[in-house]
């Protein structure tokens, strides 16, 4: 794929200098300084030009990773398949990568699996072909802070005006080269609005499979990024009924309206600023398969053991995939163990609850269960009226549900059978 490269100044951009993090423009001008080319690249790029505020800001430079290291004393290199720096301003971090090219001459340094998946590729080149080994043409604009000049090799900027999601060059090489490009394509989708390809839109069916060759860990922070985008409904309302989510999420139905909502929450609470996390959509999709191991252990198995052992298997069977960290897997055992205490409605547990760490996502998880239709919406509302509640309140309703218990439990006592004494002698 070559075409004439397009120049744009300041005034035909639009772009303003001064929205760029000032971290950014000194990584620019510390590696011109030290006599090599440096660019702004990448999503940053395309946000300014839509008017977004990027939250990451990324370096394309001719130096390699060891002489960024030598120019900047806090840059740490890291990664293997693909070997980049990171300078640290604070917390925050500027990502440098060096020029590559699309054909390598050393095997040794870019490596593919015999289905074309790239193992490695560090083999440096210039501007112009590290412009076509990027992945959409929207996501390889490069912007010289210095003269306020946009460089484009690859017709992005044409593609961003009609809002179009297109890869450069063969779009099925570039999938089978990494197939978690599939899913940055529909996250991009979601979170820009723009149409995808219909070349995108037709490898969607064979190569959705080759996401399993992908490293779990790998999958798990893409898959994150999809949970957390604030566009995650609509992401995943393209991908259910495709076999990209059966890729991913074998045991999720593609219809499951308890995932829909949960997406729609997540996404609401992001726009609120409020926190979140992606343990609780990953119990989500989970869940299904989850209730129906439970049904089929509790039925020679005492309620907790069914539990533990329909818990582990759910997640075992998902980790193979997706590699969930420790942290969210306990967190997801929480959140399903929770449940069924939540609906049981003893006076004397409640305080325990709602004392208990995870009790405000377990309470979430059911009343998203009683809005998708299972039968627990009164102990959601039960719980929501109780949190709302004063003291007194409090205390009427706790004296209700004893109220309405001790039939049950009169009912099961049993009188105890006094032993006679055997008489002695």
């Amino acid at each position: 794929m070559t075409q004439q490269a397009r120049y744009l100044n300041a005034a035909e951009h639009g772009l303003i200098r001064d929205e760029v993090d000032p971290n950014a423009i000194d990584v620019v001008e510390r590696l011109e300084d030290a006599g090599f080319q440096a660019f702004l690249v990448g999503g940053c790029v395309r946000d300014l030009l839509l008017g977004a505020h990027p939250k990451d800001f990324d370096v394309a430079t001719s130096a390699t990773p060891e002489q960024v290291k030598r120019v900047f004393r806090r840059a740490r290199l890291v990664g293997r398949r693909f070997r980049i720096a990171h300078v640290r301003y604070g917390r925050h971090i500027i990502e440098v990568s060096t020029f590559r090219k699309g054909q390598a001459e050393e095997e040794d340094e870019r490596r593919l699996a015999d289905s074309g998946l790239i193992l490695r590729d560090n083999v440096w080149g210039t501007l112009d072909e590290d412009a076509f080994r990027r992945d959409f043409t929207i996501n390889a604009l490069y912007y010289d802070p210095q003269h306020e000049e946009i460089i484009d090799f690859v017709g992005g900027l044409d593609d961003l005006e009609h809002q179009r999601l297109r890869f450069i060059g063969d779009t099925e090489t570039r999938l089978r080269e990494d197939p978690v490009r599939l899913l940055r394509a529909v996250r991009f989708q979601a979170k820009l609005g723009f149409t995808l390809d219909p070349e995108i839109e037709a490898a969607v069916p064979e190569l959705a499979e080759h996401l399993r060759e992908i490293p779990p860990a790998r999958l798990f922070d893409e898959v994150c990024k999809i949970f957390v985008s604030g566009r995650s409904e609509a992401a995943w309302n393209y991908l259910a009924p495709t076999r990209v989510r059966w890729a991913l999420f074998p045991c999720c139905p593609p219809d499951d309206p308890l995932v829909t909502l949960a997406m729609r929450n997540t996404d609401r609470r992001i726009a609120d600023d409020k926190p979140v996390t992606p343990g609780f959509l990953f119990a989500v999709v989970m869940w299904r398969d989850f209730q129906a191991r439970f049904d089929a252990h509790a039925q020679n198995r005492k309620p907790a053991e069914a539990r533990a052992a329909a818990a582990g298997e759910t997640l075992a069977e998902q980790q193979q995939i997706i590699a969930i960290p420790r942290r969210f897997s306990q967190f997801i055992r929480d959140v399903w163990g929770l449940q069924h205490r939540l609906e049981a409605l003893r006076p004397r547990t409640v305080a325990g609850l709602m004392e208990h760490e995870r009790f405000r996502a377990a309470y979430d998880f059911l009343v998203l269960r009683g809005e998708a239709g299972e039968p627990v919406a009164e102990a959601a509302d039960w719980w929501t009226r109780y949190q709302d509640a004063d003291h007194d309140a409090r205390e009427a309703m706790l004296d209700e549900l004893r109220g309405s218990a001790e039939p049950e439990q009169k009912k099961g006592r049993r009188r105890k059978r006094r032993r006679r004494k055997k008489p002695e002698g």
